[in-house]
């Protein structure tokens, strides 16, 4: 089937966000006397913040009871980070307008909430590249199940095989595929190596490395 659409991730993936979720999720377990390895926090990257703190307070042996309130203080501090010192990632101009000039429906599909959508979308002066953005945010699964990228294919009028998907976490690139999309993966630097991204139909060092070349070999 013809791909006539593209879904895009947010953080990580369009925004340099994840040293911010880092940061805060570090400040947040700190509170707990927890800390986090790097292949432990890359682990749960993707997943959204109340499953992020359940998994992570179940290994922890923390009170789940105190993810509410853990949650909103995570929420806060990283909204704040995010908007005051996050920098777009390269090529998220030049992928939306390749996209664009081609006529694709184009979505973003998005663990954070719409809330969060919005500030960066309005920082990084893209919101009106997007036809629908969906969030996972009040949906019974968050990533890797594939409901956030279905939604998003079903408001854009498209079938998931008509849909290709970017993301940069593992559980974002098993919900895509899970969707039945082909999905580019742009992992962090130190992940890059690691064998599990060749679920992938491609993977890059940045967005700026899509071209036309890998559009037609993914048709």
């Amino acid at each position: 089937m013809q791909l006539n659409t593209v879904i895009f991730d947010m953080d990580g993936l369009l925004i340099d966000s994840e040293p911010c979720w880092q940061q805060a999720g570090t400040e947040t377990l700190r509170q707990f006397n927890v800390t986090l390895s790097p292949i432990q926090y890359h682990h749960t990257t993707g997943l959204r913040t109340p499953e992020w703190l359940d998994y992570w307070f179940g290994y922890f042996g923390i009170d789940k009871g105190l993810i509410p309130a853990a949650t909103a203080a995570l929420h806060a501090n990283v909204f704040e980070k995010i908007r005051t010192m996050a920098e777009p990632l390269p090529g998220v101009h030049q992928v939306l307008d390749f996209f664009k000039g081609k006529n694709f429906r184009i979505g973003l599909a998005t663990s954070s909430p719409l809330s969060l959508a919005k500030i960066v979308t309005d920082k990084l002066n893209i919101g009106d590249f997007f036809d629908v953005v969906s969030s996972a945010g009040d949906l019974p699964f968050g990533k890797p199940h594939p409901q956030v990228y279905m939604d998003c294919a079903a408001a854009l009028s498209s079938s998931p095989l008509e849909c290709l998907a970017f993301e940069d976490s593992f559980n974002g690139l098993i919900a895509a595929k899970a969707a039945r999309m082909k999905c580019v993966a742009i992992p962090v630097h130190d992940q890059y190596a690691l064998p599990k991204w060749g679920a992938a139909d491609f993977k890059l060092n940045s967005l700026l490395e899509f071209n036309e070349s890998l559009l037609d070999s993914l048709k």
